[in-house]
């Protein structure tokens, strides 16, 4: 097989792949604009993971105790280190809008990119539909609107935060820079105002061994043994997820290559240290663990526990904004992650297309806002109002997370094959932790994975994902692999990759 391009000729690459010929009007239509610097950098990856430090990591409460949810915390943060830190080494080196799939491009074939590109897809679509669900639930509770109102603030939220991404990059990241700040502050309101009154061995401790609540506390530190540790790691990802969409900022990014590393170790230093103080403030006021394990809302749980009821429907506005905070970053990630395999020729090529005088990838956020509503409309029309919120807060959520983990182990391998088979690429910056720490994060995620499985709720997740997988599979085989185009991932990979065979 030969590829021909305005670009120059390549060596073939294998998997059964084609490429077809692209003027320089091609990529003309689909140009980026530079504009991120390390700070807006920091605040896209915080802001994108931001929302669940307000809710969702309480859950794990439930399932191993403080103890148990505190040691699976150290844990996954040790696997998100492993993970970042990779992360940065690799979007120095390929400093492209492909992230996870460029990687996994140059280091395993055109295959093994877009079985990874699929992975992020289904993360980055589904989790800002999860995201807006819950905050079109905190509306309804603040402003008193019945449930069939829901799809209102789904649409409404939609086609605010995708504008706003539309405009363009500079109002994007600004708005990002915002809204990331404000939902720090919010947090570390609740962390000042928790200090003063904290029992952390009355309220923290208060699961009995067989889990019952112990209204004196004094529990044990870990209720459910060593197993509840293994069944709070779905739960301590809540914590962590979505920091590894910031190098989807490549192309915008003034300066990848210096800017990239250094706002991926800022984020991840922070989301450790909001995490950890989050697991301890929130878990020690009144309430305490035993009733935070069930809330869809812990701190604002918190936040009455110190102010009382009174105050709870602007606690609740405070809540929403860091519900909104990740809503806006991970429709920015949603529509670079579409773009870049669009421009590839891995989804059809129109979606790439930029909008002419702002260059934002407005066809692709559009694309992934509109499947996400369409998935979200259907479920709670078919199913009705409480089963659908049972259906888009949990199944869906659940594909969020599966899709990520998926792609944590791609990515990670994706890094080892790259040490081992390309050491010629330059690195301007090495994670210190290397291929251990990459093994890491492959085996935290795999044990991860597995204790999702065991949740009869994950698995419907799953085959939410197996579908998902399945129907971009087959676009794949059928057309994708036939119209791929020399991207700068793709041309990267074919110069410098380490997956290639030899044309016949």
């Amino acid at each position: 097989m030969s590829i021909e391009s305005t670009q120059g000729s390549l060596p073939a690459s294998g998997g059964g792949v084609t490429y077809t010929t692209v003027d320089v009007a091609y990529f003309e239509a689909r140009g980026l604009k530079r504009y991120a610097g390390v700070a807006s950098l920091w605040a896209l990856g915080v802001g994108a993971v931001i929302s669940g430090h307000f809710s969702g990591w309480n859950l794990g409460l439930g399932t191993g105790g403080w103890g148990g949810l505190f040691i699976a915390s150290v844990i996954i943060a040790i696997m998100y280190l492993g993970l970042t830190l990779s992360i940065a080494e690799m979007s120095a080196a390929l400093p492209h809008t492909g992230a996870a799939y460029s990687f996994a491009r140059t280091a395993m074939g055109p295959w093994g990119g877009f079985i990874t590109g699929l992975c992020e897809n289904v993360e980055y679509v589904v989790t800002p539909a999860v995201v807006v669900f819950f905050i079109g639930s905190y509306l309804g509770s603040i402003f008193g609107t019945p449930p069939e109102f829901q799809p209102v603030y789904w649409v409404f939220g939609y086609i605010v935060f995708v504008g706003l991404n539309v405009v363009g990059v500079e109002l994007s990241f600004k708005v990002t820079l915002v809204v990331t700040l404000l939902a720090l502050a919010c947090l570390v309101a609740f962390w000042v105002s928790a200090l003063p009154n904290i029992d952390f061995t009355r309220w923290a401790l208060n699961i009995g061994a067989d889990g019952t609540e112990l209204p004196e506390g004094g529990g044990p530190f870990l209720p459910f043994g060593f197993y509840g540790v293994l069944a709070s790691l779905p739960f301590a990802v809540w914590l962590f997820l979505a920091i590894e969409q910031l190098p989807l900022a490549a192309e915008e990014s003034i300066d990848p290559k210096r800017d990239l590393p250094r706002g991926i170790i800022l984020g991840i230093a922070t989301l450790i240290v909001s995490a950890f103080m989050i697991l301890w403030l929130n878990s020690s006021v009144a309430n305490g663990a035993f009733a935070l394990g069930k809330s869809g809302e812990p701190l604002l749980d918190g936040f009455r526990a110190i102010y009382g009821d009174g105050a709870a429907k602007v606690l609740a506005l405070i809540a929403v904004i860091g519900l909104i905070a990740s809503f806006h970053t991970i429709i920015y990630a949603q529509g670079r992650q579409i773009y870049s395999l669009s421009r590839a020729g891995y989804f059809p090529r129109w979606m790439s297309i930029t909008h002419g005088t702002r260059k934002t990838p407005h066809l692709a956020m559009v694309v992934g806002a509109v499947v996400a509503l369409l998935l979200m409309l259907v479920i709670w029309f078919s199913v009705g109002a409480e089963q659908g919120a049972s259906v888009i807060g949990g199944t869906l959520l659940n594909m969020a997370v599966f899709g990520a983990m998926l792609s944590y182990v791609m990515q990670a391998l994706s890094y080892i094959l790259l040490k081992k088979n390309a050491p010629q690429i330059e690195r301007p910056y090495k994670s210190p932790f290397g291929v251990v720490g990459a093994g890491l994060t492959i085996l935290i995620a795999v044990v991860t994975l597995f204790f999702q499985l065991s949740d009869p709720v994950y698995r419907a997740g799953v085959i939410g994902v197996a579908i998902w997988f399945a129907l971009g599979i087959v676009y794949f085989a059928l057309a994708g692999r036939h119209k791929l185009v020399l991207s700068p991932e793709e041309e990267f990979a074919l110069s410098k990759g380490t997956a290639e065979y030899k044309s016949h």
